[in-house]
C-alpha cells in the first residue's frame, strides 16, 4: 500500500460522486467506484434489495458496466464508501470478498486500486493468489 496523490484524488472524487446514486436504504452505506478503461471511464455505486443476496456493490457495477460498453483493458480502480465515519476501522472500507475477485479478473495483477481513507493498493494485495482457471 502507499499513500495517495494527486492523481489519486482526482480519481477518487469521480467515486465519490458516483456514491450519490447509491440505492441503499437497508444499509445507508452508500458506496461509489469509478474505473479507468481505455474506452474512458465508467462508474458504478451500490445497488441494495430486499432480498440481500441480490445487491450489487460499488466496485462491480463500475467494472460490469465498463465490460459491457467493450471495455478490455481496466487499468485502474477508485473506490469511496461515504457512509464510512473517520472512527471506522479500515476493514469497513475495503473491497469485500466477491469484489476482490471480480477485481482479480479484469484488472492486471500491479493495477492500482484506491480506497479513499485508506490508501492505495495493488490488485495483488487485495487478493494474493486470486482464483483463476488455467
Amino acid at each position: 500500500m502507499r499513500p495517495m496523490n494527486a492523481g489519486d484524488m482526482q480519481l477518487l472524487e469521480g467515486a465519490r460522486k458516483a456514491a450519490e446514486n447509491a440505492y441503499c436504504p437497508y444499509s445507508n452505506f452508500p458506496v461509489g467506484a469509478v474505473v479507468e478503461t481505455e474506452c474512458g471511464s465508467f462508474s458504478g455505486c451500490n445497488i441494495e434489495n430486499t432480498s440481500y443476496s441480490l445487491g450489487v456493490c460499488a466496485e462491480r457495477v463500475a467494472i460490469h458496466t465498463a465490460i459491457a460498453a467493450g471495455a478490455r483493458t481496466i487499468s485502474r480502480l477508485a473506490v469511496s464508501c461515504r457512509g464510512a465515519k473517520e472512527s471506522d476501522p479500515v476493514s469497513t472500507r475495503m473491497p469485500c470478498g466477491a469484489c476482490r475477485q471480480v477485481i482479480a479478473e479484469f484488472l492486471p495483477v500491479d493495477a492500482e486500486v484506491v480506497i479513499d481513507g485508506v490508501g492505495v493498493w495493488r490488485v495483488t494485495e487485495l487478493l494474493p493468489n486470486a482464483f483463476r482457471l488455467p
